[in-house]
């Protein structure tokens, strides 16, 4: 089954229509105007990118992830598995990151995960696939979904970054909490994940990045 997935002409519309629906994106996109797609190639490195990218900064994680691909010259499952966990950890990787990184490899080159079908299975489905590896967890399952294969109703659970946006365009007390988040999210669909962008976006202009 082909799923709906976003392009450029499929990001401005939803921008549209979240603006019309939603007088506090109207003013997102008053300022900023469209979001970037941020789309990424879907498969391993993209994967492993994202694993990197748990609880630390876009910028810290790019580095991290430059540093790898230097090291392994690519990012595949076999240079993965053969630099193992303590190959992982000398390049400056978590012992705990590496172990997720070398566990996902063993699952792709056993055949028990194949991302390219990813793109064909029931979101759900999918979703349980990825679920099932140790260090996936809804985040980085989330984010996979929305960067990597485009879906346009995926949000990425208790991002902390857009936690601080919503609270900043809402005018909230405080960061709103996971459930919150969600609540926020459910008036978006089916486009949560292009409010997740235009969101991202006011986050890092309004910390001048």
């Amino acid at each position: 089954m082909q799923q709906k997935t976003i392009t450029d002409e499929t990001l401005r519309m939803g921008v549209d229509v979240l603006s019309e629906r939603d007088p506090d994106l109207y003013e997102v996109r008053a300022r900023l105007g469209y979001p970037p797609t941020w789309i990424r190639e879907p498969g391993f490195a993209s994967l492993v990118h994202i694993i990197l990218e748990q609880q630390v900064s876009i910028k810290a994680a790019a580095t991290m992830f430059q540093r790898l691909e230097s090291h392994l010259e690519m990012v595949t499952p076999d240079s993965v598995r053969r630099a193992g966990e303590s190959g992982l950890r000398n390049v400056g990787l978590t012992r705990q990151k590496s172990r997720y990184c070398v566990e996902l490899a063993n699952r792709i080159a056993s055949g028990e995960l194949d991302l390219s079908r990813l793109a064909t299975l029931d979101d759900a489905e999918g979703r349980s696939h990825l679920l099932d590896i140790p260090g996936l967890g809804p985040w980085t399952v989330d984010i996979y979904y929305m960067m990597a294969l485009g879906r346009p109703d995926v949000w990425p659970q208790g991002d902390l970054a857009l936690a601080s946006a919503i609270q900043d365009i809402k005018k909230l007390d405080a960061r709103p909490t996971k459930n919150e988040q969600l609540a926020f999210a459910e008036q978006w669909g089916p486009w949560r994940a292009v409010a997740a962008r235009m969101l991202w976006m006011h986050y890092l202009d309004a910390r001048g990045q």
